[in-house]
């Protein structure tokens, strides 16, 4: 599926089982404006046949959120082999991987996102690259949430535009009542991460009534 320059995306997270998945991504309704994400703990526990089984419920983008640090080539691999359609780099990462990175995606026709969480000056990383990325995302890590000092760094989003057309993610504790407020900062992608009850940070409660969220979440994200 290729990405429609002119609408806006909501990515939904996975971050917990294949039972989580099973019992939840049935009731999200396919909208070309949703990417689904194997997010880094769910891969983490169920490996890359995890990503196999979200392609083949979902048939919209699915990105497979590695956070690739080194061996970029072989990793980017792993997640085209399975069925993603976008994969993630640390944008901390040295500069050959995140050639490497860019250059294995372009090649394999799957989407790049370099995610900038730590990373000072996204800027100044994009322009060391020799190609762009086709996302950055701005990243407020989870265990950043608790600490109400640090903040999404908006102001990068601006940035980035005044010199590379790539689309911008934001992630960092989302929430529906929150993702007007990224779009406003001018976002393309709203990433909201499904948590459990007992979990600490904010994001869309995995016992929520999924066909009925999903909808409302739609309406911020415009046509």
């Amino acid at each position: 599926m290729s990405l429609n320059p002119n609408l806006r995306y909501v990515q939904i997270a996975f971050n917990g089982s294949i039972m989580q998945v099973r019992r939840i991504l049935p009731q999200i309704r396919y909208d070309e404006r949703i990417i689904i994400e194997a997010g880094t703990p769910f891969i983490k526990r169920e490996g890359m046949a995890g990503v196999r089984l979200i392609r083949r419920m979902w048939r919209g983008i699915v990105l497979a959120d590695l956070k690739i640090t080194d061996g970029a080539r072989e990793e980017v691999i792993f997640a085209a082999n399975s069925g993603a359609s976008a994969v993630t780099v640390m944008g901390s990462s040295p500069i050959e991987t995140l050639n490497i990175f860019c250059e294995t995606c372009t090649r394999l026709n799957i989407y790049s996102q370099v995610d900038m969480l730590g990373v000072i000056n996204p800027l100044k990383t994009i322009m060391k690259m020799k190609i762009p990325p086709d996302f950055i995302v701005i990243h407020k890590g989870r265990d950043e949430e608790s600490n109400t000092r640090n903040i999404i760094r908006y102001k990068d989003i601006a940035k980035v535009r005044s010199k590379f057309d790539t689309k911008i993610s934001v992630a960092g504790g989302l929430t529906l009542d929150r993702v007007r407020s990224a779009y406003f900062n001018g976002a393309d992608v709203a990433i909201l991460n499904i948590v459990s009850p007992s979990d600490p940070n904010d994001g869309l409660l995995e016992s929520s009534n999924f066909r009925r969220l999903i909808p409302m979440i739609l309406s911020e994200v415009g046509s």
